[in-house]
């Protein structure tokens, strides 16, 4: 077993409940408060946190008095830092396209990804030119969160020495406790800052209106999945739209859309 394969140890339970209350976020009022603590915890261990609850988002972290998160309390102040403020980052940076495909935390630096197991998606991320010309380190320990809904949540703790660029023994050390104050924080800030409610929390598919939904999902029309499960192309389209009141859509697309947030569709290959 290689070292970066190697799962690392929590600190003792009771000084690790201790930092997950630190940074559990009940109401708003609790974020800055929780900020601070998780930024003392990853500087004392040599690195500097940096938050983003949504890949999708332009909007920043903010604290109950409108404080932006990652330039008041975690210091990204310098010119070129406010990485936030770029609204192609999330596109075109190559840390949030790998917490597309990747749930698990990992470390990269200008040779690639490294984690617990091989994610055959990021064998085609190039690296190089992102470390070369628009890093603000040579190395990050990522953690990646998929949230409900489809919200994808990717946070950096990047070494205060920012020359280094071999993780592996932070990894090992720290990864499995950034990972888990960061979900902690993130699952917290998000919680509180929902205001709209997207889908009926009550919700309840039956099995042959995913069958009908999941066939539509790759491209399929009523007939042809009527076709494919022996069913009348009416009584797919009776099913569909069945789901689609359920879900509270206004068309076709959102049904699938929606049903895809929830998980109904699952993974297609």
């Amino acid at each position: 077993m290689t070292p970066n394969e190697k799962a690392s140890n929590p600190p003792e339970l009771s000084q690790l409940g201790q930092m997950l209350e630190q940074v559990t976020i009940r109401s708003i009022d609790d974020v800055h408060d929780a900020a601070v603590a998780l930024n003392e915890i990853a500087r004392e261990r040599g690195y500097r946190v940096a938050l983003s609850d949504d890949i999708a988002s332009n909007e920043p972290m903010l604290d109950a008095d409108g404080g932006i998160l990652n330039a008041e309390i975690f210091g990204w102040m310098d010119d070129g830092e406010r990485w936030w403020e770029d609204h192609r980052l999330a596109l075109h940076s190559p840390l949030p396209r790998a917490c597309r495909y990747k749930s698990e935390i990992f470390w990269c630096n200008a040779s690639g990804f490294f984690g617990h197991w091989p994610n055959h998606y990021l064998e085609d991320i190039d690296l190089r030119k992102y470390f070369a010309e628009s890093s603000t380190s040579a190395a990050y320990i990522v953690v990646p969160m998929h949230l409900p809904f489809a919200q994808i949540s990717a946070s950096s703790f990047s070494p205060l020495d920012r020359s280094k660029d071999d993780l592996a023994d932070d990894f090992d050390e720290h990864g499995v406790l950034f990972g888990l104050l960061t979900r902690r924080f993130i699952a917290g800030y998000v919680a509180c800052r929902r205001k709209t409610q997207r889908i009926p929390s009550d919700c309840e598919l039956s099995k042959r209106e995913v069958e009908c939904l999941r066939w539509a999902a790759i491209g399929k029309t009523d007939k042809e999945v009527g076709m494919i499960i022996s069913l009348s192309h009416a009584t797919v389209r009776y099913h569909i739209h069945r789901a689609g009141e359920k879900l509270d859509s206004v068309n076709r697309a959102q049904t699938i859309f929606k049903a895809g947030q929830l998980g109904y569709l699952g993974a297609s290959d």
